[in-house]
């Protein structure tokens, strides 16, 4: 992962926003996070202050264990630093001062494990129709039964599901499913993917194999709204590449694959692609280098749609692997 992305400026800079909330010094700020029970600081002062400063191979160690402690989702530090600061105010509430923070420090072992478990819990319960977005969810006394785990291990994680927007924890009247069911599928696969940054190649190995099965499935959709989205959206294109603008470009580029997933008819295949995309732009850069290769790309999305129009779906699964392969050598994932 390359340093000089705009998600690692963004996790630098997060970094040093939560730690001046917290009103912490450096020194204060590695001895609470960045010590590991029983052993010395992972990193002296000045390496600290330099990570902050320029950022470096040892930030998302930091990350991780910071996001650990705190028990939330290190996706948020990739954050916009202004989006950042105002979760701030929900993750860290001003009634959460340094002695709150320095008996917190000992390390949650099994949090990550225990939010998983949850969450895969809420969605199996969604899919079977026992659970729906709106409903009240069982207690934390039934929860920490069910799953053989502490009630203060199940509040501290249903705080965590809280900040992501999973579930509503109403105070005296209940925790609530999200209006937003889709999290469900989304939380377990971003935790995932910064637990395990190896995994980055993986995730992308998925999206691509589902794009080119979705292209397939798209050239026999013949819902006319869906279709007519399709045609909106690559007309978009034509305008953006003739035009030079890059900014509509990038944005009728993403609506572009979108809409294909939607097309294909297959709900799990769009939230897959879905998911995937959104964690990507936290995790990526774009390397839109020059025209020329806007006008590739243009007419790679002109062939695919003139595959799906004309129904050939083989022809289209052919197109969209072909523009997948090219594109791998235009963006640069980080």
């Amino acid at each position: 992962m390359e340093e000089d992305g705009l998600s690692s400026i963004y996790k630098k800079e997060n970094l040093r926003i939560i730690r001046r909330h917290m009103e912490l010094t450096q020194k204060e700020f590695i001895q609470n996070f960045l010590v590991e029970e029983g052993e010395n600081p992972i990193m002296s002062i000045a390496a600290f202050s330099n990570l902050e400063t320029k950022g470096g191979g040892r930030l998302n160690e930091v990350i991780l264990k910071t996001a650990n402690k705190l028990s939330v989702d290190p996706m948020i530090f990739a954050m916009d630093p202004e989006e950042f600061a105002e979760q701030l105010n929900v993750l860290l509430p001003n009634s959460q001062d340094k002695e709150y923070i320095q008996k917190q420090g000992v390390k949650k072992s099994g949090i990550n494990q225990l939010i998983n478990q949850l969450t895969m819990y809420f969605a199996e319960q969604m899919m079977s129709g026992e659970l729906k977005k709106g409903d009240q969810i069982e207690s934390d006394r039934e929860l920490a039964v069910k799953l053989g785990v502490g009630r203060s291990a199940i509040r501290e994680a249903m705080k965590v599901l809280d900040v992501l927007g999973m579930v509503d924890v109403r105070p005296g009247q209940g925790t609530y499913i999200s209006s937003n069911e889709a999290d469900f599928f989304i939380i377990p696969l971003s935790w995932s993917l910064f637990l395990n940054g190896n995994q980055i190649d993986n995730i992308i190995t998925v999206r691509n194999l589902l794009e080119i099965k979705a292209a397939e499935l798209a050239a026999d959709c013949e819902d006319v709204n869906y279709l007519h989205n399709l045609s909106r959206i690559s007309h978009n294109i034509q305008r953006a590449q003739m035009e030079g603008d890059y900014s509509l470009f990038l944005e009728s580029d993403l609506e572009f694959h979108s809409c294909i997933a939607e097309c294909s008819g297959n709900k799990v295949i769009y939230s897959m692609i879905q998911t995937i995309s959104n964690l990507m732009k936290r995790l990526s850069g774009t390397g839109m280098i020059n025209e020329q290769q806007l006008k590739e790309i243009g007419d790679e999305h002109q062939k695919i749609y003139g595959c799906i129009l004309t129904h050939d779906a083989e022809a289209a699964s052919k197109a969209m692997q072909e523009h997948l392969k090219n594109s791998k050598e235009r963006y640069r994932y980080r």
